[in-house]
């Protein structure tokens, strides 16, 4: 056995046996081998991936199939392509191909990038055009040809002239060159027998009503693959986002103005001289203004809320319909009538983007689906401009038959996707899954001398007056014991600049430098000055809870300002917890509880990622303990010693 004591692995200096990672991996291996699903919890510090990694490899050569690995951070994705599978691949006698796919926008054209150069001045301003340049002399030297490549942000609208499309950047166009990175991309994909994507790309390429040809294997984005969610507790919210709607007020001006931009008098429309088009396309502009303002007078925002769910069909009239046909229309034509293919690609990709546009317009006023739920949705930093939003509210029953169903084999994994018990019954139900078989595979971590806990059961109620004052009491009180080397985490951007700002003075006294989400500075900056200045501490919110790994005397503390309910008036939450009441059941217990306890789970996690990491974890929510629930937020904490203080 690869994973036992005297396992190839062993011949590594690195190699640690874990009785976990061995476990883990046989259940892989037996799933795969039986062609079945499975559901697997395995905490902190098992040794996932490669635990998967292996068997997966294995089975895939010899059955002659291919591995789609499929991931929610970045990160991991980049460890599995740039360390695990080079493991991997030195383990096994047989070579494999494995490739990393991006999302399609990810890629640059080159193709695009010299029809741009061309006709740089017809499309773009004059400061455009520079950056247009910054990014020719980059594609010169460029190794993949993907965003994350530049060392600079490039504009959306100078980005999307010159990347990847699908109805400009084909086979037949691009393929045969050898130069674009996309095909080349897609090619070492195709042939690869290990590939590696996102969730949210996963989605986008499946296509759940494509017909299966019988004399063909079944699959999921290829015949005769299989599939392995890494870091699977974020599933149910990729699906419902990927499976939804989203019709953004701005990307339509975008869209238009790409074609036609009245005030720089730019874009492809001009260069194509087409005064009809270009006043199609100033008239749409002109009218998706008002269409929104007048969303915008109708729905009901709170005070503070950025969302208000819609649930009753036209919501307004459809002013739209007509001005985005024309257009679409008179483009079209334009179209028909250019010699040149890449600029008729063009056209016609922008034509499809108003057309996508007006179906989805439909879909959203007349509320298609009664399995959804609508909402709008307040964007841009003054929460001028709108988004028209959907998702569906049972996700499960849209997963269950096209992950799950009696002939795919779905193999999905994380560290937190139970709330207590063996079965892990509440994600199995979410996604779909309750008849896969489930695993829970515990830490190889010592919880009972690695960590401690505190509740601080002196803390008032967050609606209390001296919420805040206690909070801040607290929270300065556990920096002193650390000397700093904390992360902070809320569930309220609000509340966490009000605390920053409040605690100024007492970071400047002690000298340590506070990192605080929200004040200017990107996530992955922030942490990595977090981890190289040792005592400093590091306020955050939503994206903090998980995804985030700082081993070492860096992060020795975290602090649980509160427990992470769900905002219970967001519209998809909202409909959630109706659908379950509707059907007998009590909300609370059964969405919202569940949910805060993963998330509270993923916080925790954040302090031990290994056997040499050492701290505490301080809750100051003292419902934990207070109330009758509490005891289902403790159960589902790693096993370490808990002290209540008074």
């Amino acid at each position: 056995m690869v994973f036992s004591e005297t396992g190839m692995l062993s011949k590594s200096p690195d190699f640690e046996y874990r009785a976990e990672q061995q476990q883990m991996a046989g259940e892989v291996a037996d799933a795969l081998e039986g062609e079945r699903s499975l559901v697997v919890e395995a905490g902190t510090g098992v040794g996932k991936s490669l635990a998967y990694l292996i068997p997966a490899v294995e089975y895939a050569l010899r059955e002659g199939k291919k591995a789609v690995i499929s991931t929610h951070t970045i990160n991991l994705q980049e460890q599995l392509i740039g360390k695990d599978l080079p493991i991997v691949r030195k383990l096994l006698a047989e070579p494999f191909e494995a490739a990393l796919l991006k999302g399609r926008g990810n890629y640059l054209c080159p193709l695009r990038l010299r029809r741009a150069m061309d006709h740089g001045g017809d499309l773009f301003t004059s400061s455009e055009q520079e950056e247009l340049m910054e990014i020719w002399k980059w594609a010169e030297g460029t190794r993949d040809g993907t965003k994350s490549d530049l060392d600079f942000e490039p504009s959306l609208k100078v980005w999307l002239q010159v990347c990847s499309e699908s109805h400009i950047c084909t086979q037949r166009t691009c393929g045969p060159r050898g130069n674009c990175f996309f095909q080349e991309a897609r090619k070492l994909a195709q042939s690869a027998r290990v590939l590696v994507v996102n969730h949210s790309l996963f989605f986008s390429l499946l296509n759940p009503d494509e017909e299966v040809n019988e004399n063909e294997p079944s699959g999921f984005l290829v015949p005769n693959d299989f599939v392995i969610f890494d870091e699977a507790h974020t599933l149910e919210a990729v699906a419902a986002k990927s499976l939804g709607l989203r019709l953004s007020q701005a990307g339509l001006r975008f869209d238009l103005q790409r074609l036609y931009h009245p005030k720089t008098g730019k874009g492809l429309l001009k260069y194509a001289k087409a005064e009809e088009a270009m006043a199609c396309a100033q008239k749409v502009l002109e009218e998706a203004d008002e269409f929104f303002g007048n969303i915008g007078e109708v729905v009901q925002f709170g005070e503070w809320g950025r969302e208000c769910r819609v649930r009753n069909p036209d919501l307004v009239e459809n002013t739209l319909a007509g001005p985005l046909r024309e257009c679409w229309t008179a483009i079209e034509e334009v179209a028909e009538e250019t010699e040149d293919d890449t600029r008729k690609s063009e056209l016609m990709e922008g034509a499809r983007r108003l057309r996508e546009m007006h179906g989805g317009l439909k879909m959203f006023l007349d509320q298609e689906d009664g399995g959804s739920v609508y909402w709008v949705e307040k964007s841009g930093y003054e929460g001028t401009q709108f988004v028209l939003m959907a998702a569906p509210i049972k996700v499960a029953d849209r997963l269950r038959p096209i992950l799950f169903g009696p002939d795919k084999t779905c193999i999905t994994t994380s560290a937190t996707l139970g709330t207590g018990d063996d079965q892990l019954t509440y994600f199995r139900e979410r996604v779909g899954a309750q008849h896969v078989p489930a695993v829970k595979i515990g830490s190889p971590f010592d919880y009972q001398k690695q960590m401690s806990i505190y509740v601080m059961k002196s803390m008032p109620d967050p609606r209390d007056d001296d919420y805040e004052k206690m909070l801040i009491h607290w929270i300065e009180r556990v920096l002193i014991k650390t000397e700093g080397k904390a992360f902070v985490l809320f569930t309220s951007h609000r509340l966490l600049r009000s605390v920053a700002e409040t605690m100024e003075d007492f970071f400047h006294e002690h000298g340590w430098r506070l990192l605080a989400q929200g004040m200017g500075m990107p996530r992955q900056k922030m942490v990595e000055e977090f981890r190289q200045d040792v005592n400093s501490v590091l306020f955050g919110t939503e994206s903090f809870w998980a995804g985030v790994d700082v081993p070492g005397e860096a992060l020795s503390n975290v602090i649980i300002t509160r427990i992470p309910f769900a905002v219970p008036d967001h519209p998809l939450t909202a409909a959630r917890l109706e659908e379950i009441e509707a059907e007998g059941g009590n909300p609370f217990m059964q969405y919202s509880v569940p949910e805060a306890v993963i998330k509270l789970r993923q916080g925790v996690g954040r302090l031990i990622r290994t056997k040499k990491d050492e701290g505490m974890v301080v809750i100051l929510d003292n419902r934990v303990v207070t109330k009758r629930y509490g005891k289902t937020f403790l159960a589902a904490l790693p096993p370490a010693p808990v002290k209540i203080v008074p």
